[in-house]
């Protein structure tokens, strides 16, 4: 029986790689949350970059961009967990698949995943997700964001930049 192509045993230090990722991520989004939770008032403020980033403690009930936070709680709590878990079966098994010398893509599903979990738990514990990441200029503010977004974010980039870079190269004629 042949192997799915991609698929095949990682070395140890592969996955140890990958969870030196996925877990540091964890670590650093949850006590950068704990430590906002404890030092600040929610919607307090303190200016860190002038006119440019402050720490401000909110929460997101919704997903990216406070999507669906208007829904009921009570869908929020079983849909946006059910949702997470099912992308983290997918992510796992885009993991699984990638080629161990494929570190790029290995490196943004790992940041995708520590991100993911780093939500993950806000959601099970609070119902909800902790931000403080406030980006602005003038009167333009970003949405609020935390580590794990940040992860999930850079994650996706990196993978999108492999696929076009990918393809782009793929596409070039021999010389």
């Amino acid at each position: 029986m042949s192997e799915m192509a991609g698929s095949g045993k990682k070395s140890f230090k592969t996955y140890f790689f990958i969870g030196l990722i996925i877990g540091g991520i964890i670590l650093a989004d949850q006590v950068t949350k704990t430590l906002i939770a404890r030092s600040f008032g929610m919607h307090e403020s303190m200016e860190v970059i002038r006119h440019f980033f402050n720490l401000t403690y909110t929460r997101n009930p919704g997903a990216a961009f406070g999507f669906l936070s208007d829904e009921r709680h009570g869908f929020r709590v079983f849909f946006f967990p059910l949702i997470s878990s099912v992308a983290l079966l997918f992510l796992g098994y885009f993991v699984l698949q990638t080629p161990e010398e494929d570190l790029f893509s290995l490196i943004g599903f790992s940041l995708i995943i520590g991100g993911a979990i780093g939500n993950f738990i806000d959601r099970l514990r609070l119902g909800e997700v902790i931000d403080f990441l406030d980006f602005y200029v003038g009167t333009f503010h970003w949405w609020i964001f935390n580590i794990a977004d940040s992860c999930i974010t850079v994650g996706i980039f990196l993978l999108l930049f492999k696929t076009l870079f990918q393809k782009q190269k793929g596409s070039e004629a021999p010389s």
